[in-house]
């Protein structure tokens, strides 16, 4: 009767600890609520919601994402500047960003691959000869758009000894109506917003050349509770996710 008694003790201990560790992994897989910040100027639309707020599309990427990972979350733009020094301080602690590494190095974790895939063209006319590299704009003329770095491409622009005439345009509907009233030879611009660009207005005999292809990691910041093994458990989910769509630049057509 005693060693029954025994038992019954040892069975309750351990279903309790079951339960508590039960509570535990699954509070740990909730986690707490994570701050998506992503840049208020866009490489991938032109398109603003209700709210005037640019549709980025990741943010359809991060809704299955975070839900399959059973973790709450909220977006947030913000100008670059302050996206950055959110996600060093881990004001924010979540993003998908491009170069991130060398920026956020020693606050953040970054993906092993890639979720999505930024494509910078240079558009021309036809009859022009094609830029696959800086160096090709070389004394010749260009628009650009204000606000975008084209992944350093315009330190070299900017650059006196390359000789290159920079037209900044406003927006990406300002810069092809420019190029199309022969402002300049050449355009840089991403793939996605100039094809809705070109979309609604297409231009006669306009052609591209790709002049760089970037990769998008994920990014989650250290002090995120458990971070190495949300990480891990983000980046299982992401392989699961169809992201041909963010992987694939648009044609021109």
């Amino acid at each position: 009767m005693l060693h029954f008694k025994g038992w019954k003790r040892t069975t309750a201990t351990l279903a309790l600890y079951l339960s508590i560790s039960i509570f535990n992994s699954q509070n740990a897989t909730a986690g707490e609520e994570i701050e998506y910040a992503y840049p208020d100027i866009s490489v991938w639309t032109t398109k603003h919601d209700r709210n005037g707020k640019l549709k980025n599309p990741l943010v359809k990427l991060a809704g299955p994402l975070f839900e399959k990972a059973g973790i709450s979350w909220h977006p947030q733009d913000y100008p670059a500047r302050r996206m950055f020094a959110n996600l060093r301080d881990g004001t924010s602690q979540f993003s998908m960003l491009v170069n991130a590494e060398r920026a956020l190095q020693g606050c953040c974790l970054v993906s092993k691959e890639p979720v999505a895939m930024v494509e910078i063209r240079v558009f021309h006319k036809k009859d022009s000869p094609a830029i696959t590299k800086p160096e090709d704009l070389n004394g010749k003329s260009v628009i650009t758009i204000r606000g975008y770095s084209y992944a350093g491409t315009m330190k070299h622009i900017q650059d006196k000894n390359n000789r290159i005439d920079n037209y900044l345009a406003p927006s990406h509907h300002a810069a092809f109506e420019m190029f199309a009233s022969g402002r300049a030879d050449y355009l840089l611009d991403y793939a996605f917003p100039a094809a809705e660009v070109l979309e609604e207005h297409p231009i006669k005999d306009i052609t591209y050349s790709t002049l760089k292809q970037t990769n998008i990691y994920l990014i989650l910041n250290k002090e995120y509770p458990d971070a190495e093994n949300v990480m891990a458990k983000l980046e299982e989910i992401s392989k699961t996710i169809d992201k041909d769509e963010f992987l694939t630049s648009p044609t021109l057509k």
